[in-house]
């Protein structure tokens, strides 16, 4: 005969979910995804920003003072690996256009998205998106969270509980991209010992002047 726990995990397991159960979901995934990012943000350094794990691949340049990013024409792996410089501007993209465009005016452009310009700067850039968004996601009713009138970008067709799984999976993912690149960066010698140049195009002088900065 069953226990009254394993019927009520059993009755659990056909109903269907309640808005706190998505809930709890989502906020579940967006803290495992966040504090996984904040273990590869953790000491990280303008070096490793800088560094790129290949010849190609996209990355950030300097144009008049203010740090822009490449944008990738293709996802074909044949484009190149990105850059943790690269990779921490576009968690700030994609978090910047979803909260414009679910919370604001809806019309800022990826244009318009700058990178800090180093690791301190990232920090608290997608802290306090982080922080920002769990506010306006926590203050959101049910309704609001089960239909598809804050649902944007990048998709319209959704409910917005779909956006917000969309957003921790990218999180997610670019989390651990970045720690995959710090593993190479962190093993970047080669057989004779000796460290494997910066392959940015940024001088080791160059990034001493813009920490200093």
């Amino acid at each position: 005969m069953s226990s009254q726990p394993d019927r009520e995990r059993a009755a659990a397991a056909t109903r269907s979910p309640t808005v706190r159960d998505v809930r709890m979901l989502l906020d579940h995934q967006l803290n495992t995804a966040w504090r996984l990012l904040d273990l590869h943000l953790t000491d990280l350094t303008d070096e490793e920003c800088f560094w790129r794990p290949a010849a190609r691949g996209p990355h950030v340049f300097e144009h008049a003072g203010v740090w822009k990013a490449d944008w990738p024409e293709t996802e074909a792996y044949d484009a190149g690996p990105a850059s943790i410089a690269w990779l921490t501007w576009h968690i700030g993209f994609w978090w910047s256009m979803v909260l414009d465009h679910s919370f604001g005016e809806g019309t800022l452009r990826r244009e318009d998205i700058d990178w800090p310009g180093g690791a301190e700067r990232i920090r608290a850039w997608l802290t306090g998106l982080h922080d920002e968004w769990v506010g306006l996601l926590g203050n959101l009713s049910d309704a609001e969270l089960n239909n598809t009138n804050r649902t944007r970008w990048p998709f319209s067709d959704r409910p917005f509980h779909g956006l917000a799984g969309w957003l921790n999976l990218e999180l997610m993912k670019n989390a651990a991209e970045i720690g995959y690149c710090r593993f190479l960066y962190a093993s970047r010698q080669d057989r004779s010992g000796s460290p494997v140049p910066l392959a940015s195009g940024v001088s080791e002088q160059g990034v001493d002047e813009r920490r200093q900065g």
